[in-house]
């Protein structure tokens, strides 16, 4: 769950054939699918907001702005955002299947108590300063001003702190999710202030919601409900002009800024170092970086586990690690998968696939790949699905999988392991949610399962009638990743303050005694004669554990204490002040038709835009559906001193897209001789035609466009008498490809990628004039896994009447100046790139800015450009080198910028063969 300050939605996303409902009153309207049964979770949405409208608006402000909520469902990612610019949010109606991360409460539930919470703040920070850069910039100048004002962990730590507040399950009131904290103190990480909130390329950082949700509880914790109410009301006003939020913070606490977050820190971490050292947290601290996940290991023999590894600079891939020697041997990379879970009996691995949708961005799907691990190759056995967690039978004929449908409901399904052709559909009248399933005989599956409630318990469902036998009672006690072996049910558990190992043998409930590791959670947990194998949290990433266990290691649990409320990780007072907001699905609410062109033209924001030597204002808007992108922009060029004036639309509820353009372009000139004056009219119809092809190991996306151009010269002052005006229609057409394989975090580029334009454009009336452009990239892996060679091309070809010349976009080599390129017809360029890190200073200035990698690339580029007329030719040269800072702004904000250095191997007259050069982003306040 997420609060976007960027264009976060799916444009185009759904097909035309798609018809919408809607429940719309005074503070809400929740927008969904006709014909999917998503009436009930609309209604609970619109319910559970407008309780939390009155229930909660005294910590933040009761100012209320009626908001749009998009139900989608159909994509497999579980997330959310609320944003400006529309005004919106969207939420993705994926239940996730790993119930330790998020809790089991019923998802769209739990998204309503989160995300409301950012609407909750929107609707409140524009005031003062804040409030002039909406009237000056719209909906996207107030979210730039908020997000500057307040940082990002309050955002998210405030709406963690409301769902705990207002769920019996909220994420604070989880153990995973103190893990990574948890992790750095036993490991005695301690990273500065300007580290945690920035990241690192090299070592594991907690993300902001965790930060967030610890500096807010404890602010709230001690300091009073109000105390944020108070704090943010100045930031976003701008009180103190300096550094608000800070200045809010000491005001209202009576301590430095430095002080408070180090106090809310503390009165986490106390406790922690009482419980002594274990294996996994020594092995931790002696890693001086991140070390690499080892993730659901499984038996393949006494002596041998298959695994999945990845690391901050290898991409996920299957291993066979043997316990003995330590040794790893690679299997396969894993194609673009949510999660790294997966299943194996007998020599065969089965998992989840992550595949998108080839025309329409909000859907995609999840299939089912089977692997061989004797020879490495692997298939896909469904497709269009949506199917999770698979498991394979013992005798490898079968495999259950979770398949949910469009909106959340869940049912187990048997498929047949070599077609994947649908064996059976387990009835399930209780309709219960399934996560990770295991075959426990031929005719039975041990899963853990879920209620609409949040309600958890491991169950034996039998596959033939869907009986559910209830191994525990429910309980709020989250259950998950059930392994088998024999007569023996292994499970993780959540507890106080870590998630521990249990048992079900023969039914009788026992606790794994794991001294190994006694400070965070583990995972993914097997065990075969008298050793088990699991997985710890720890600062350097999963770990994979061996323990030999004897009879005083399994320790008897009885299923009511097991079934015990727990207490929660740190317990607050402020969390026992509110009763927490059910499930409410019977709320009588009007539904009605959501007509699609309803507030279609939505303009919401004005956008400066800077790219030397334009310089850009404009008018910007898109519809809550995402179905039409408008523009209404003044463009001034300093090199010629033109301005420009024009509009712009895109219509995507289409396929393909419809694109209309229209652009007066005044005061250019020509001051060569002839010298020439004239005013430029330009229209432009056309089709897009998007194509995404996601999936297996590779990203893949192809892009098709068209359009009839009309461009009309009318002269102007004294050339009004000395050239004649003209007007022309020519068409274009291009073609762009790109796919790459999947990238680790310390990965420049992908190891290996492909990039293709190639752009044709073609008078068709009364004149001449065509212009060709291709323009290619190749990525190869470097020395290093870090390291990266890409090779660039690219080729021009136009006419030599001289009619009209249009704009060029050919690439010439770095280091020399821009050359005439009208007269030229023939051009290409060859270069050759070598990326590669220097050094990770995870460094910080003022918290402004915060250097995360500084990189290197040695370059050489080659251009031949050649005339017709007596075979004339130039060659341009160059070679040299440029360094990169990765950094980030204010905390949150990625730029990249560097130095150039350039050799001109073909010296130029009159200029200085070398070269020196800033490079910025291509465009610092970019679209």
């Amino acid at each position: 769950m997420a609060i976007s300050f960027i264009q976060a939605q799916q444009f185009g996303g759904h097909s035309p054939a798609t018809k919408w409902n809607q429940i719309n009153n005074d503070s809400i309207r929740v927008i969904f699918p006709q014909g999917l049964g998503l009436e009930k979770q609309a209604t609970d949405v619109a319910a559970t907001v407008q309780k939390l409208a009155i229930q909660t608006a005294p910590t933040i402000g009761t100012r209320l702005r009626k908001i749009s909520i998009v139900l989608q469902p159909y994509t497999t990612i579980s997330n959310a955002y609320v944003a400006l610019g529309p005004w919106r949010s969207e939420f993705n109606l994926m239940p996730a299947q790993n119930p330790f991360d998020l809790g089991t409460t019923l998802w769209s539930h739990s998204l309503a108590l989160h995300e409301f919470r950012h609407v909750q703040q929107f609707n409140n920070f524009r005031k003062g300063l804040s409030r002039v850069a909406y009237y000056l910039f719209g909906q996207d100048g107030l979210s730039l001003a908020n997000s500057a004002a307040v940082p990002n962990w309050f955002w998210e730590g405030d709406a963690v702190y409301q769902e705990t507040l207002k769920s019996q399950q909220g994420r604070g009131r989880l153990s995973f999710f103190f893990n990574d904290y948890r992790s750095l103190w036993r490991a005695d990480k301690n990273y500065s202030w300007m580290k945690l909130r920035n990241g690192s390329l090299r070592d594991f950082v907690p993300d902001h919601y965790r930060l967030g949700y610890m500096q807010v509880a404890y602010g709230r914790e001690k300091y009073g409900a109000d105390f944020w109410k108070k704090v943010t009301d100045d930031a976003v006003r701008y009180n103190g002009v300096f550094y608000p939020f800070q200045h809010g913070i000491k005001k209202y606490s009576n301590i430095t800024y430095k002080e408070f977050r180090k106090n809310a820190i503390n009165y986490f971490k106390a406790g922690s170092d009482s419980l002594g050292n274990d294996a996994v947290s020594d092995w931790a601290k002696q890693q001086k970086h991140f070390a690499g996940d080892d993730e659901f290991p499984q038996w393949v023999d006494a002596n041998t586990v298959v695994l999945v590894k990845s690391s901050y600079k290898k991409i996920p891939a299957f291993y066979l690690h043997n316990l003995t020697t330590g040794t790893d041997t690679r299997l396969r990379t894993k194609s673009i998968s949510l999660d790294n879970y997966f299943s194996y009996r007998n020599g065969r691995i089965v998992y989840a696939a992550y595949e998108a949708d080839v025309r329409w961005a909000w859907k995609d799907y999840s299939v089912v790949r089977v692997m061989d691990v004797h020879t490495g190759k692997e298939r896909v056995i469904t497709h269009l699905s949506k199917y999770f967690a698979p498991d394979i039978s013992a005798d490898g004929k079968a495999i259950v999988a979770v398949a949910v449908q469009p909106g959340g409901a869940a049912s187990l399904h048997i498929l047949d392991a070599t077609t994947g052709a649908v064996l059976k559909k387990v009835p399930n009248p209780r309709q219960l949610f399934y996560s990770h399933p295991k075959f426990y005989d031929a005719q039975t599956v041990v899963t853990a399962v879920r209620t609409s409630n949040g309600d958890n318990t491991m169950a034996l469902v039998n596959i033939n009638n869907g009986a559910v036998e209830e191994l525990l009672p429910f309980s709020k006690r989250i259950v998950g990743f059930p392994s088998v072996r024999g007569d023996t049910i292994t499970f993780t558990a959540a507890g106080h303050q870590q998630d521990d190992l249990l048992a079900l043998v023969n039914k009788q409930l026992y606790q794994v005694q794991t001294p190994a590791n006694k400070g965070t959670g583990n995972y993914q947990w097997s065990a075969l004669n008298n050793k088990v194998i699991y997985t710890a949290f720890t600062a350097a990433g999963y770990h994979l554990v061996q323990q030999s266990v004897g009879a005083e290691s399994w320790q008897p649990v009885s299923a009511d204490a097991f079934t015990q409320a727990i207490a929660i990780p740190y317990e607050l007072a402020g969390l026992n002040q509110d009763a927490p907001i059910g499930v409410d699905t019977t709320r009588p609410y009007s539904i009605s038709r959501y007509h699609k062109a309803f507030n279609l033209v939505n303009f919401h924001s004005w956008r400066p835009y800077i790219s030397d030597p334009d310089y850009t204002f404009s008018l910007i808007g898109e519809n809550v559906l995402n179905t039409l992108q408008t523009e209404i922009y003044f463009n001034y060029n300093t090199n010629e001193k033109y301005k420009e004036v024009g509009a712009s639309a895109v219509y995507g509820a289409l396929f393909p897209y419809l694109t209309l353009g229209v652009a007066e372009t005044f005061d250019r000139k020509e001051t060569d001789t002839p010298f020439r004056t004239w005013n430029e009219l330009n229209g432009r119809l056309g089709l897009q035609f998007p194509f995404t092809f996601n999936g297996g190991r590779l990203y893949r996306q192809l892009n098709i466009t068209g359009g009839i151009n009309h461009h009309q010269v009318n002269y102007t002052l004294a050339s009004k008498n000395r050239f004649r005006d003209e007007q022309f229609e020519f068409f274009d057409a291009s073609v762009s490809l790109t796919l790459q394989s999947q990238v680790a975090k310390q990965q420049i580029y992908p190891r290996f990628g492909f990039s293709f334009l190639s752009r044709y454009r073609q008078i068709v009336t009364n004149l001449s004039g065509f212009q060709w452009l291709t323009s290619a990239a190749l990525y190869l892996p470097g020395v290093a896994r870090t390291h990266s060679l890409v090779i660039t091309g690219a080729y021009q070809k136009r006419d030599t009447v001289g009619d009209y010349s249009f704009g060029s976009s050919f690439p010439i080599p770095r280091g020399y100046p821009a050359v005439n390129q009208y007269s030229i017809p023939d051009m290409y360029k060859v270069g050759f790139n070598y990326h590669f890190p220097l050094v990770y200073p995870d460094f910080g200035i003022g918290n402004i800015v915060y250097f995360l990698r500084v990189r290197g690339n040695a370059f050489y580029d080659y251009a031949y450009l050649k005339w017709y007329r007596d075979n004339h030719y130039l060659e341009f040269k160059s070679t040299g080198g440029e360094v990169y800072f990765d950094t980030k702004w204010w905390n949150e904000y990625n730029v990249s910028f560097g130095f150039r250095y350039s050799r001109m191997l073909n010296q130029l007259r009159g200029y200085d063969p070398n070269q020196w050069e800033f490079i910025l982003p291509i465009n610092l306040l970019g679209r």
